[in-house]
């Protein structure tokens, strides 16, 4: 369930690439406790807006607010320590470290000492379900274990809201459920979060709202239901499998 007060709110953010509109006027809210899905075909702007949040690129206009914070000007660093954390769609973890260290590495974003630090590892990976391959190299993990590991790194910077960009490519039906409820796990930590996820029927269940990017734009935002029977979104997914008349999820 959700709560009415708001965590990070966007005003009209907008950016272009020479002259490309990648994200164009995007306004949208992300409440407290909440589990938003970020959805649209690809090459929507989905990424990109991502990158705009967590000050990876700078906005060419418009408001990023999260709780209360201007993110305008702000390193990424800045922003992570504020409590806004994200994930990335290629994981890329440090190969020839262990799994414990990799996700020390994100403790070290709050923790005073090397000891609180691999503390906070080790509760962390607790909880993803990766204690038992705490010391293995991170170079030997399956898919689905680095998806983990990513997110547990992204778990141990003390996130308040968590931005997830797909992490559940690439893995199988019973993989992604298993990702899915770990999500959930994590919404019931207090943490809210923002996903991006081509999985549509995946998306739909775990999701309170749902905001669809097409060519940059806001063009649906609300319940699933709603979202999945508005004509414009039907449209937008045209070409990609979805026939005339059917909903996309």
């Amino acid at each position: 369930m959700t709560t009415s007060g708001t965590i990070l709110s966007l005003a009209n953010v907008t950016k272009s690439f020479r002259g490309v509109m990648a994200v164009c006027s995007v306004s949208l809210d992300v409440r407290e406790n909440e589990i938003l899905g970020l959805i649209g075909p690809n090459g929507a702007g989905k990424t990109t807006l991502f990158n705009l949040i967590s000050g990876f690129l700078p906005p060419d206009a418009g408001t990023i607010r999260f709780e209360g914070h201007n993110l305008a000007g702000l390193k990424p660093n800045r922003i992570c320590r504020l409590g806004l954390v994200r994930t990335f769609q290629i994981v890329k973890p440090f190969g020839n470290l262990s799994v414990l260290e990799n996700v020390a590495v994100g403790a070290f974003n709050r923790a005073a000492s090397a000891a609180e630090a691999e503390d906070k590892a080790w509760s962390v990976l607790k909880f993803i379900g990766l204690d038992h391959k705490a010391l293995s190299p991170a170079f030997s993990l399956t898919t689905p274990d680095r998806k983990r590991l990513e997110l547990g790194r992204a778990m141990a910077c003390s996130p308040k809201l968590l931005l997830l960009d797909e992490v559940m490519a690439g893995l199988n039906p019973r993989e992604k459920e298993n990702m899915s409820d770990l999500v959930r796990n994590i919404r019931a930590c207090g943490i809210s979060v923002l996903i991006i996820e081509h999985a549509m029927r995946v998306i739909m269940e775990i999701s309170d709202r749902i905001c669809v990017l097409n060519y940059g734009q806001c063009i649906a935002t609300g319940g699933t239901a709603s979202v999945c029977s508005d004509p414009k979104v039907i449209t937008a997914y045209i070409g990609e499998g979805i026939t005339p008349g059917e909903p996309p999820c």
